[in-house]
């Protein structure tokens, strides 16, 4: 991490754990793995994953990656839990899993649904009149992510006020506001098509 860098926020590693211990049962149950198999795919020993099954164990990044390949899902299916369709996420919050090699901390906002197309935009915005955008395709979901300055976004009834490093997701099926709040804001949308 660089000098003076914010540590990653961790505040609930035992809920962390967890999620992912119910999403690697989870998972491993769908694909119709016995442990002894899924330990045999993933390169692990069956007492570890019998371990991250029951919530003692504390996975690296690498394990999961590991799991995620064995079991044929991404890496967010093992540590994002189901969401509520508006979510905000800001900034130093998430929760981190951290690399066992190195001083690295992946923190997942958001994972790609089965089936999803994703569009990346660079928003650039200056005070004043209000983006208003009408309700898109069905089942479009947006995902903001506020580079610089301070915006007011969201579904056009309750937006938020976001400032940089902050995220933020909501249904792009729906009318919603984009308002920067300050000279030079920027975001980037990411607009996911099911």
């Amino acid at each position: 991490m660089a000098d003076g860098a914010p540590a990653p926020a961790d505040p609930s590693p035992s809920r962390l754990i967890a999620s992912i211990a119910a999403s690697i049962r989870r998972e491993r149950e769908r694909a119709g793995l016995s442990l002894s198999e899924l330990s045999r795919r993933a390169g692990l020993a069956k007492s570890t994953l019998s371990q991250l099954e029951a919530g003692t164990g504390n996975p690296s990044v690498e394990t999961l990656w590991a799991l995620g390949v064995a079991l044929g899902v991404p890496f967010g299916h093992l540590v994002d839990p189901p969401r509520p369709a508006v979510r905000i996420l800001r900034a130093g919050e998430g929760e981190a899993t951290r690399s066992e090699y190195s001083d690295y901390a992946a923190t997942l906002l958001a994972s790609c649904p089965p089936g999803a197309r994703r569009d990346i935009y660079r928003i650039e915005a200056e005070p004043g009149e209000p983006r208003l955008s009408e309700a898109h395709l069905p089942h479009t979901v947006e995902h903001l992510v506020i580079g610089a300055g301070r915006a007011l976004a969201g579904p056009a009834g309750e937006p938020v006020e976001l400032g940089p490093g902050d995220y933020l997701t909501y249904p792009g099926d729906a009318p919603h506001v984009f308002r920067a709040l300050e000279s030079g804001t920027s975001a980037v949308i990411v607009m996911e098509h099911r």
